[in-house]
């Protein structure tokens, strides 16, 4: 058999440009070493004056990460398929014969950004690239929450009543293995969608409501360029209307009007808003026993033509990214959302790139 040499790999890397690399387009894109600085300070890295073996590099590592949030993909696949993959090769810049991170070197790499909390940096970070690019939030500001999976927890009806109050089971006490399985952050709740038509064309009066186990990811978008300018993370059983007061509102988009569901409606958001100069354009819920008030359907109808924006949103990063906590406690799911609103910026930057050059 032939031994593949550097002309063949250029002519297979040039056959994948063709019908479209997206990493190569973030590699044309993104200028990733905007990051460096952030993971740096995190990782606090060596000069290497101590010898021992040199770490990678912590742009090379990041990258790795944004391939991991782009596919779903598990630390170990994402070992295998950098070493299958020439297209994962170029992004990283990494040639045949080069050393290849593995699982645990991936793992400790997240882990190591996770407990020094640097995603919110590094998503700052990215956020005052978009902005330098002209990118500045505009036309007001879109908030919404989804809710995120996490592996369903078998507890039992004491452990539960501990976890709710705050408090570590103790019969886990003294088992850290257990307990470093177990998820102590992560809630139940119901969600609520729409009862399906049956069979007799009949419609039922309530909804369909399905117990679900895991985080819940709450982002405000700009109305304009639709990128996650804010984002927070709590657990599924968290209200989202409460979040509008805990920093999801920006305050430096150039419009004051803030669109969401009727989830945020209340007096306590509605004065925070009008206390701070915004405008709210929040759904009005329906009153009690009464029909809707016409004038109140039609401003609801308006503002969701608007507000149903965030969603696009949501469906991408479940959609395109497979949105899941595969990881246990509130922190590291922190950091898998942070991840894939980052890709999601990243991802929108380069639409909006096309869209201008196109124009």
């Amino acid at each position: 058999m032939k031994q593949a040499g550097f002309f063949d790999v250029e002519e297979r890397l040039a056959r994948l440009s063709g019908p479209g690399d997206q990493l190569e387009a973030f590699s044309r894109t993104v200028d990733f070493e905007v990051f460096r600085p952030d993971l740096e300070l995190a990782l606090a890295c060596s000069d290497g004056s101590k010898g021992g073996r040199p770490p990678f590099d912590p742009v090379l590592m990041f990258k790795i990460l944004v391939i991991q949030t782009l596919n779903n993909l598990s630390d170990e696949r994402t070992e295998y398929l950098i070493n299958d993959r020439l297209s994962f090769m170029r992004f990283l810049g990494l040639g045949l014969s080069d050393r290849v991170p593995d699982a645990k070197t991936v793992w400790l790499f997240r882990e190591r950004l996770t407990q020094a909390g640097a995603i919110e940096r590094l998503f700052d970070r990215f956020d005052a690239t978009l902005r330098n690019a002209g990118y500045l939030p505009m036309s007001g500001q879109i908030l919404d929450a989804t809710l995120v999976a996490a592996p369903k927890q078998r507890n039992t009806n004491t452990e539960k009543v501990d976890l709710r109050a705050g408090r570590i089971p103790e019969d886990w006490q003294d088992k850290p293995a257990k307990m470093s399985h177990k998820d102590r952050h992560a809630r139940w709740t119901l969600k609520f969608t729409k009862a399906k038509r049956q069979e007799d064309g009949t419609i039922p009066s309530t909804d369909l409501a399905i117990p679900f186990f895991g985080y819940k990811s709450h982002i405000s978008i700009d109305r304009k360029f639709r990128l996650i300018r804010k984002w927070k993370t709590t657990d599924a059983a968290a209200s989202d209307g409460a979040r509008l007061r805990e920093g999801l509102l920006d305050r430096s988009n150039t419009a004051s009007d803030v669109w969401a569901d009727t989830a945020y409606r209340s007096k306590a958001n509605e004065a925070f808003m009008e206390k701070h100069g915004f405008v709210s354009k929040v759904h009005r819920k329906k009153p009690h026993l009464t029909p809707m008030p016409r004038h109140i359907q039609k401003s609801n109808a308006g503002n969701s033509v608007i507000r149903s924006r965030v969603e696009h949103v949501f469906a991408d990063q479940k959609s395109q990214t497979g949105l899941f906590i595969r990881t246990v406690g509130i922190t590291r799911a922190t950091m898998r959302i942070g991840l894939a609103n980052i890709v999601y910026n990243m991802r929108r930057f380069l639409l909006l790139e096309r869209i201008n050059a196109i124009a």
